[in-house]
């Protein structure tokens, strides 16, 4: 296969994928906090997002496919349009409906939003694989992955701001007009070079018989729910709580919680993209940078251990929640090489014969974690608040070490 002349092309490719986190990260809080501020429990806001990671790990594996026989333009096209059909779909909620109804509908909707999250992803990740020169794939992969985070935590701002300003429905019309834009653009402006597809590709072969890929899977389920098991319910939840009493009210509360998810993601991606030189990548091969994978996860372990004694020792105070943001950046800053980590190996044990399948299958594990963690999180922080929740994070966090010993 001859490989594209890529800066183009990636360039493209990571607009549009930017554009695309934007609405991600902003239908996020807003759904959060709008759902929050309606009266939903903590598992009742878990469910919201039930669908849409159960979604990625259904799309992950068929979007490889389709890739792989369609081409690649086609998953990512297809993302951006179910993304502007999702957000207008949601303009349609009734706020006459009961909890019940309406959780079952946003349920829906956002499980259209992670097809479309994950078909966009899968594009993305692939085309690097194929466009990236010789010896700059961790580079360019840093680079796109920290630079897509960076925008979706302006989207966690974007979405606490256009709820503030423009009310649920207007925030939607708004964000679906402009990723409407952006679709179109790339398609003008998108040049020719990326895959076309293999009319010929069967759906079996999705599956990876590599031992690398499935481990790193497996190790990339549990990283994903040591994360999300703080992120998606229990967290936000906490610093909603203990900030809206305050003289800014729950409105300021809002816009504070989606300002710190906004800045924690930042933050997260800016480290990503420094991963790279974090890790010396430049002066170690492939099984020196694998078996870099476990300690690191092994790391992060420690830091949600030691933030859950600390809510279980405080309590609910102000002391409490600067404590919690000090150690959540901390656990930002590691899991961001974990996951750049584990971003450049999908894509160095992925074959370029087969890359969109590879990483499809190993995003569909990333789904899956997510799954746990969004369930974990409702449920955790329901049950136990906030100590239980981050000692969840923890154990997951310890199990994808484990996972990744065996890498070498």
């Amino acid at each position: 296969m001859t490989r594209p002349a890529g800066l183009g092309a990636y360039l493209v490719v990571t607009a549009a994928y930017w554009a695309f986190m934007l609405t991600d990260g902003a239908l996020r809080m807003l759904a959060l906090l709008h759902f929050h501020g309606a009266g939903f429990s903590p598992v009742q806001l878990a469910y919201l997002f039930v669908l849409y990671e159960i979604a990625g790990i259904v799309t992950n594996l068929s979007a490889g496919w389709i890739a792989a026989r369609f081409g690649l333009t086609t998953t990512l096209y297809a993302g951006l349009g179910l993304q502007i059909a999702a957000l207008m779909a949601l303009t349609q909620l009734d706020a006459a409906w009961s909890i019940g109804a309406s959780v079952v509908f946003v349920m829906g909707v956002q499980g259209l939003a992670g097809v479309a999250k994950d078909l966009t992803k899968m594009s993305s990740k692939s085309a690097v694989k194929l466009l990236a020169p010789e010896g700059a794939l961790f580079s360019w992969v840093a680079t796109l992955t920290g630079s897509k985070n960076a925008v979706k935590g302006l989207g966690f701002v974007l979405g606490a701001g256009l709820l503030a300003a423009l009310g649920f429905a207007g925030a939607l019309w708004a964000m679906a007009g402009a990723l409407a834009l952006i679709l179109i653009g790339a398609a003008i402006f998108m040049p020719t070079g990326l895959p076309r597809g293999r009319a010929g590709t069967k759906f079996h072969e999705v599956f990876s018989r590599n031992p690398r890929i499935n481990r790193l899977s497996l190790a990339r389920v549990f990283l994903f729910a040591a994360r999300d098991v703080w992120f998606v319910v229990g967290v936000p939840v906490f610093l909603a709580d203990a900030l809206s009493g305050g003289a800014a009210g729950p409105r300021g509360a809002f816009f504070a919680v989606g300002a710190f998810m906004a800045v924690w993601v930042i933050f997260y991606g800016a480290v990503q993209a420094a991963a790279p030189r974090i890790l010396r990548a430049k002066t170690r091969n492939l099984n020196a940078m694998s078996a870099r994978t476990a300690p690191w996860a092994a790391g992060l372990a420690l830091i949600p251990l030691a933030l859950a004694a600390a809510a279980w020792g405080m309590g609910a105070s102000p002391a409490l929640t600067a404590t919690l943001i000090a150690g959540l950046l901390g656990f930002g800053a590691v899991f961001a090489v974990n996951s750049a980590l584990h971003s450049y190996l999908i894509l160095a044990y992925a074959s370029a014969g087969r890359v969109s399948m590879d990483v499809g299958f190993y995003y569909m594990s990333n789904a899956a974690g997510r799954l746990i963690g969004t369930l974990l999180s409702g449920i955790s922080y329901q049950v136990g608040g906030l100590p239980l929740c981050l000692a969840a994070s923890g154990i997951m966090a310890g199990a994808s070490a484990l996972a990744a010993r065996r890498l070498v």
